[in-house]
């Protein structure tokens, strides 16, 4: 597969002439859904769900699909029927010729006195694992994690752990639109010594083989 970075959370993978993307929120470009012939949303929040934006990818191609859970799929299924899908944790799916497993139920927690939403992550091909937001251990190995390095809900130690749990064989950064370049490298330093896989990150655009 060819992974490319989008800003923020969102990522796009292609096979086979085929489009797949993951959490195009209202931290991404504009263009991360064109062409897309099937969406994977992982929760509600803004910066992984832009309904205009869906929407939008939706009308522009009669074929395009979307995966998700029920609180984002109760906000489009009656204006696309048959194209949005319900999906929650353990379900597997085919989506324009990827294979995707669902992991997880719940996002982090940001602060007790605020309630958890539902958040599913998605391992795509076996490979690429995106855990929306949430530090979610798949049960089977993990190739490629997407790993979420800046948030309200996580601080660098708790990441490190993750990486050191899930132990992927190379992790790229993602929610990463609120690190600014000054601390980048000491996230870079301190992921890649103390996580014990292959880290690195990608610039929004560019791509990589996975």
């Amino acid at each position: 597969m060819k992974l490319t970075k989008k800003s923020h959370a969102c990522v796009r993978l292609e096979k086979d002439g085929r489009t797949l993307v993951l959490d195009p929120g209202t931290f991404t470009e504009e263009d991360a859904v064109v062409g897309a012939d099937a969406l994977l949303v992982t929760h509600e929040h803004p910066d992984h769900f832009d309904e205009g934006r869906l929407r939008a990818a939706l009308e522009a191609s009669p074929a395009a699909e979307i995966w998700t859970l029920r609180s984002v799929a109760d906000q489009l299924s009656a204006a696309f029927p048959g194209r949005v899908h319900t999906v929650g944790h353990g379900d597997t799916f085919t989506a324009a010729g990827f294979d995707v497993e669902v992991h997880g139920e719940l996002h982090a927690v940001i602060h007790p006195d605020i309630p958890r939403v539902t958040n599913v992550g998605y391992l795509v091909d076996g490979a690429v694992f995106h855990p929306g937001d949430a530090l979610t251990v798949p049960d089977r190995p993990v190739d490629t994690l997407l790993l979420p390095v800046m948030a309200p809900w996580n601080k660098i130690s708790e990441v490190i752990d993750y990486v050191r749990e899930v132990k992927p064989r190379r992790a790229y950064d993602i929610h990463d639109a609120l690190l600014t370049d000054l601390a980048r490298p000491i996230y870079d330093r301190q992921i890649g010594a103390l996580g014990g896989t292959d880290h690195d990150r990608l610039a929004p655009g560019a791509s990589t083989e996975v």
